[in-house]
């Protein structure tokens, strides 16, 4: 009966040993988390609401020190740039006995950002980004709408994270554009 049960302590042993291996720790991307910096200018805004700006570069900067590959400086290696080019508004339900009254908003943020190297002015990146969410407005859409804009610009930041650091041209290889 020993046996059997070491037998099996020994196979789950194994294989918990052997499920970690494809396990990386630091970033994916080919990169020595650190070795480069990053300088985040801010975005322009092209669209009508005022506080876009502001979240979209401080949750830029903040997902890209929580990912880790690069350090935030502020004369970094790469250059972020990018325009806040469109924020859309659509209503996705109405009041029930109301068909103008609009109960639940589509928000959408549309970005281009821009990674540039500064030591040769080559454009690594530039790529159209998004950040979207659905909220219930009730009777007072500009609290709706500013409860909206901070996910909005997380989510916004997330992607653009995403592709700044894992993004095809990480490594050195020049961007599919």
């Amino acid at each position: 009966m020993k046996r059997y049960a070491l037998g099996w302590i020994g196979a789950f042993a194994l294989l918990g040993l052997t499920s970690c291996a494809g396990y990386k720790l630091g970033p994916v991307g080919g990169q020595i988390a650190g070795a480069r910096s990053v300088q985040i200018k801010f975005f322009n805004n092209e669209t009508l609401e005022p506080r876009l700006v502001a979240a979209v570069n401080h949750d830029l900067r903040h997902q890209l020190q929580q990912e880790g590959t690069f350090r935030l400086e502020s004369e970094g290696d790469l250059v972020v740039t990018g325009v806040l080019e469109s924020f859309t508004r659509n209503g996705v339900s109405y009041k029930p006995g109301d068909v103008l009254a609009v109960q639940d908003y589509s928000l959408r943020l549309n970005a281009r950002i821009k990674v540039t190297e500064r030591a040769t002015g080559q454009v690594l990146l530039e790529r159209e980004v998004t950040g979207d969410t659905i909220v219930r407005v009730g009777n007072d859409f500009a609290s709706g709408q500013q409860r909206a804009v901070p996910l909005i610009a997380e989510q916004l930041a997330a992607r653009a994270t995403s592709l700044i650091a894992d993004g095809p041209w990480s490594g050195g290889d020049s961007p599919e554009n």
